[in-house]
């Protein structure tokens, strides 16, 4: 069973078509990298799946289940987010760690905190500093601690390292893959950079004006000698280039 369907999603906002007729499986422990140009519906996918917009036709199904049949609270206690930036909040980095669990009525407890920064990568020595002194990179990474703090089967990544340099960057990818390698957890990843989804991803999705144009291993879609010209055009934003493939 897929850890993830979708049958026939579409999507309106504002009656514009965001979302036409998507169908998608994603099996439990896969990183699939999402991929398009501006507007394609890349983000609006992955806020359909948490419920922060509600589809206009369609099924979504989680580990089988309608997740329209779960209260949302409990949904996204099984599906965490990250987005492009994200915020701190006030208090300590293992204040911000344990605050979903908190809200939840689970709080953590300090091994439990400390082992969660440790599957990310952040030092222990930064769980009591304040969250407002660390590093772009450190802060995201802090956000995948947070989301992880409530167990995910599946975590939802929205350009997560958009706003980074190239070594915070790396780092994230890095504590990203080897948490991916280390347990079960299924990954969607929102990206804009086709060298980034040739070094994470093992199966690529490529969207273009809310509908999916090709669904491919990464390696024969995004080669950079031998992968689909159209697919790369496409997924790189590259009219030109999409017209010479088209000719």
């Amino acid at each position: 069973m897929s850890k993830l369907s979708i049958r026939n999603l579409s999507l309106k906002r504002g009656g514009a078509t965001v979302l036409q007729d998507l169908s998608l499986d994603v099996p439990e422990g896969e990183l699939l990298v999402v991929i398009g140009p501006s507007g394609s519906g890349k983000s609006s996918l992955l806020r359909c799946v948490n419920r922060l917009s509600d589809i206009d036709s369609g099924a979504i199904l989680l580990d089988g289940a309608s997740i329209y049949d779960l209260p949302v609270i409990e949904l996204r206690r099984k599906v965490g987010m990250m987005f492009q930036k994200t915020a701190a909040f006030e208090g300590s980095v293992a204040d911000n760690i344990s605050f979903g669990a908190r809200l939840q009525g689970q709080p953590l407890s300090r091994a439990e905190i400390l082992a969660l920064m440790a599957q990310v990568s952040l030092e222990a020595a930064l769980a009591d500093k304040p969250a407002s002194d660390l590093s772009g990179g450190q802060e995201q990474r802090l956000a995948i601690a947070r989301a992880l703090s409530l167990n995910p089967s599946l975590l939802l990544l929205d350009e997560p390292t958009s706003s980074l340099d190239p070594i915070a960057t790396s780092r994230v990818e890095d504590a990203l893959l080897q948490l991916r390698a280390h347990t079960a957890l299924t990954m969607i990843w929102v990206s804009h950079s086709i060298e980034q989804a040739r070094r994470i991803g093992s199966r690529a999705l490529l969207l273009d004006a809310g509908r999916v144009i090709r669904e491919d291993t990464v390696s024969a879609m995004l080669d950079p000698h031998t992968g689909d010209s159209r697919a790369l055009a496409f997924a790189e934003g590259d009219q030109a280039g999409l017209q010479a493939a088209n000719a």
